[in-house]
């Protein structure tokens, strides 16, 4: 078996060709040599020490599994593998924020009631009040009918037999009772 070369003499590309074809040592030499690089570069965007620690074992379980797409006419390992690091670093803080956001909005939706229930409660009243004000407002017989088809859910024959009077006469009042009660209450057509 081929004795490995020394780290010292290993340029990180040759490291990381040798990586991409399994070798566990060369990837304990990569690992020595750009760990500490790549925890600098994710401390200063993650800021959270913990968080920065997972970044960086994410970043080299990354090189390792990804070392065969390196490509050494692109860049230097080094910035391969710090390139990796920033991209990871960033996604952890935008996942970390979008996480916050998350908390928030869900907390804000939580402390917000579904409905005001004294505003709906005075809104139903000022609505009832406007409505028996405008129910005064028509005749006698366009009252009856409307209190007895809407109120008491009646059907137009049923009215027109308790009234004692022609299905048309019902119908007739029931609209012209309706359109004023629309204009009354200021119900768009």
């Amino acid at each position: 078996m081929p004795s490995s070369p020394d780290p010292g003499e290993s340029t990180a590309e040759e490291l990381l060709s040798r990586v991409a074809r399994g070798d566990r040592e060369a990837f304990s030499d990569v690992y020595d040599a750009l760990s500490g690089p790549v925890l600098g570069l994710v401390r200063s965007v993650v800021r959270d020490p913990a968080q920065s620690e997972e970044v960086v074992q994410d970043v080299m379980v990354e090189v390792w599994r990804t070392a065969a797409r390196f490509r050494p006419e692109r860049g230097s390992a080094r910035s391969w593998v710090l390139t990796l690091a920033h991209r990871r670093a960033v996604d952890r803080v935008r996942s970390a924020q979008a996480a916050a956001d998350r908390e928030q909005k869900a907390a804000l939706l939580a402390r917000t009631p579904a409905f005001d229930e004294v505003s709906e409660q005075v809104e139903g009243r000022l609505e009832r009040v406007q409505v028996r004000r405008c129910l005064r407002m028509l005749t006698e017989l366009q009252r009856e009918a409307v209190t007895l088809a809407y109120y008491r859910g009646l059907t137009y024959r049923e009215v027109a037999g308790l009234l004692s009077l022609p299905l048309g006469t019902v119908k007739t009042r029931l609209r012209d009772g309706l359109i004023r009660l629309r204009d009354c209450l200021g119900v768009g057509t």
